[in-house]
């Protein structure tokens, strides 16, 4: 009798030591485990980071951080930690939250418009995904890549067309470089590089012009038009005297750093520098600024006519007089210039 009633409490015991385990198995894979109130959270993990810095991040928005621990040690999570962008939503268990940061990594859109270097490039990329800044412009302006996909320093941001795309959170900036290179090549299709052949430009110089036509006007339907007053003259051989090529010469020189020109001057026009499309005939060696796609598909579609001046419409903001002769662009130069000056814009 004895034996039986020991035999009997040792069942017991094992069967509250089993529904105990049982208990404490099922809150720590199957009970709700999130703290936030809101409907979703978001946690980034880090290419370098390990299960602490994971931890970390997840203990304000748990109830219960050791069941979590528990369970992330028998699943093996903590020696196999991905990097990426998680959604945590409310009501997940420590199952789903674990499944969740191992692999359901959520792409970001992102997104740039028209940067003037590849250093405001990289500043506004690194705000979007992992990699930071400086390791941006190193990827984009290494003399090795450049080389290697038949670019230059002076080429090397039109290889960036301003869109929004789909990339993970942790993309590298080599990855981030090498992808745009690829959609740069999507890009040029094979009739839009049959255009360039046709006005006997390079992709590169292309996008040079359309740098230049998107920094006079960024009106779409006035593109087109700009496009081909440039087209005439480098078919006549004439410099293209762009004012905006003025100012990006002048902003690379010291005494111009952290001012803003509003009128070009004819000290401009004597910048000494090959971008300075006054002194210099045919295109600069590169971009001025990162051109819209509308610009780019102006220069390849531009309108062909007999314009080859043309001015700011003072009475028409954003627009452009277009004119035929010297004689009536100066008339159209006046017009502007004098409103400047009503306007108290003397540089």
């Amino acid at each position: 009798m004895y034996i039986k009633k020991i035999l009997l409490a040792v069942v017991l015991i094992g069967l509250v030591i089993a529904a105990y385990f049982a208990y404490y198995v099922y809150s720590a894979m199957f009970v709700d485990n999130t703290a936030f109130e809101v409907e979703e959270a978001v946690i980034f993990v880090k290419s370098d980071a390990d299960y602490d810095d994971v931890r970390t991040d997840l203990i304000p928005l748990l109830k219960n951080i050791k069941r979590f621990d528990a369970l992330a040690t028998r699943k093996k999570y903590v020696s196999n930690v991905k990097p990426g962008k998680f959604l945590i939503k409310k009501g997940m268990t420590n199952n789903d939250i674990i499944n969740t940061i191992r692999s359901n990594n959520i792409p970001i859109q992102l997104s740039f418009n028209n940067q003037n270097s590849i250093q405001d490039l990289a500043g506004r990329i690194s705000y979007q995904i992992e990699a930071d800044s400086l390791s941006l412009v190193e990827a984009m302006t290494s003399p090795d890549y450049l080389e290697q996909i038949k670019f230059s320093k002076s080429t090397a941001l039109g290889m960036y067309l301003p869109n929004s795309y789909e990339f993970f959170w942790n993309t590298s900036a080599e990855g981030f470089r090498d992808r745009m290179f690829s959609e740069y090549n999507k890009f040029w299709t094979d009739s839009r590089k049959a255009k360039a052949e046709a006005i006997k430009l390079t992709q590169h110089e292309v996008m040079t012009l359309a740098s230049i036509v998107h920094e006079e006007s960024k009106q779409r339907s006035e593109q087109p038009r700009i496009a081909g007053v440039y087209i005439n003259r480098l078919n006549k051989g004439w410099p293209l005297q762009a004012d905006p090529t003025l100012k990006f010469a002048a902003y690379q020189l010291p005494q111009y750093q952290n001012t803003i020109i509003k009128r070009v001057l004819n000290i401009h026009k004597e910048i000494d520098s090959p971008y300075n499309t006054y002194k210099n005939a045919g295109l600069p060696p590169g971009l001025i600024a990162m051109p819209d796609i509308s610009a780019i598909d102006a220069v390849l579609n531009y309108e062909q006519h007999d314009f080859f001046f043309f001015a700011a419409d003072a009475q028409k903001p954003g627009f452009h007089k277009f004119a035929r002769t010297l004689s009536q662009h100066n008339r159209n130069a006046r017009d502007y210039q004098r409103y400047l000056s009503q306007q108290g814009i003397r540089r």
